[in-house]
């Protein structure tokens, strides 16, 4: 028995802290509004409050605290990026990821596993190769390997692959992590919390107002609310947050949809995923496979899940792991993917002073949480924009300046 629990278990009344309280009455005015209470909301008003003091803050969420896409996303980490930009940006939100659950005082079950992007072809062979190069000039640990390696490391794959798409080898990244997204979400919000943030549920943002081509403040269903500042972290509901200030993106909403089975003594050490093939695939520390596929095809603005997503990756997965062909669903979901036409996010300032965007995540916007949060915090307490978020500013739609990361994230997770 650990001497903590031995020091209450005499106690008869005793009731643990709550890892943080209702939030009061929406107070007239704040330094900063937040929209969103995911994972990069909840990051920017921790580091907002711990590295620059600014504490008169509130997050405010039309649901409750993480259950949008920080809720729904399969926790996978790396940062084996193709762009340097986005080498950059993903390397330092893993580093920050090491360190987390110390800073945050709480277990976000960080565990790393190594990911394998596995080629079926010289194509992506070819890609393979060129990310590899990619990130050992920036420093990352990443290295094309064969399939014969691919073999020894995962166990039970058919690298014949049914005999459809053959495995000629992989993109090898050592580093590559998963975290519990949970524990992610509540870890910021009670550090922020701690700090005086409040965290605002069922607080749904009706519009923006603004004053003299500057933010004024928002309109609530519990109120209006005066704020010097407005970040929208919003993901899905970014076109909407966006019209309530009169601007337009290239981002469109795609559902993304995951599964998990029953779970099962563990025998998957390793993250595996497959452009080719559409999936990817991890064991949770619960045993359960934790599976995925490509965006859904057509633009749609909820999140509903489908037979034919479970049925067709089934028919996907078993080709690498026929011995998983006994195992049973579990549950299945889907959240809404803000999808940009480089495949890399949105950040950072705005036409609008004073409002600030974080967005266009697609399906790679859990990995981001820690330097997301640091550096959208960074950019508000300065009013401009942090070197690693610059490349990624709304502006380069209009500037031809894209970040083309579309060969490192299009089911990449």
């Amino acid at each position: 028995m650990s001497v903590r629990l031995l020091k209450y278990a005499f106690i008869e009344d005793h009731a643990e802290q709550p890892w943080f309280g209702t939030a009061g009455p929406l107070r007239d005015s704040y330094d900063v509004v937040i929209i969103g209470a995911g994972g990069h909301g909840l990051a920017c008003a921790y580091y907002l409050a711990h590295d620059h003091g600014i504490t008169n803050v509130a997050v405010l969420d039309r649901s409750y605290l993480g259950g949008g896409n920080t809720g729904r996303n399969t926790t996978i980490i790396r940062s084996n990026y193709l762009t340097p930009e986005g080498v950059a940006f993903y390397d330092a939100s893993l580093a920050l990821f090491r360190d987390l659950s110390l800073e945050l005082d709480t277990n976000i079950f960080y565990s790393e596993r190594g990911h394998y992007t596995l080629a079926h072809n010289e194509s992506t062979l070819r890609t393979a190769r060129w990310r590899a190069e990619v990130n050992k000039h920036f420093g990352i640990d990443s290295e094309v390997v064969d399939a014969d390696a691919v073999g020894r490391a995962i166990p039970g794959i058919d690298l014949a692959c049914g005999g459809n798409h053959a495995v000629e080898g992989a993109l090898y990244h050592a580093p590559g992590a998963v975290a519990r997204h949970d524990a992610v979400a509540w870890g910021y919000a009670r550090q922020a919390v701690l700090r005086g943030v409040e965290i605002h549920q069922h607080t749904a943002v009706t519009a923006i107002t603004t004053r003299g081509g500057r933010v004024s403040g928002v309109e609530t269903n519990r109120g209006p609310v005066s704020a010097g500042c407005v970040l929208s972290a919003v993901a899905g509901e970014t076109p909407r947050v966006l019209d309530m200030v009169g601007l337009t993106s290239p981002i469109e909403i795609f559902p993304l949809q995951a599964c998990v089975t029953e779970p099962v003594k563990p025998w998957l050490d390793t993250i595996v995923v497959s452009g080719s093939l559409h999936l990817y695939v991890s064991q949770s520390a619960r045993g359960e496979m934790v599976m995925g596929a490509a965006l859904d095809p057509l633009e749609v603005h909820q999140r509903r899940s489908t037979f034919e997503f479970v049925s067709g990756l089934a028919d996907q997965i078993l080709d690498l792991f026929p011995a998983m062909a006994t195992l049973k669903v579990n549950r299945q979901w889907a959240g809404m993917a803000d999808m940009t036409p480089d495949f890399a996010p949105v950040m950072g300032t705005t036409p609008v002073d004073g409002f600030y965007l974080d967005a266009g995540w697609g399906t790679w916007g859990f990995k981001a949480t820690p330097i997301s949060g640091k550096t959208m915090a960074a950019t508000i307490a300065a009013g401009r924009d942090h070197a690693l978020v610059a490349p990624f500013n709304l502006r380069r739609f209009d500037d031809f300046r894209l970040v083309g990361e579309k060969g490192a994230a299009a089911i990449g997770h």
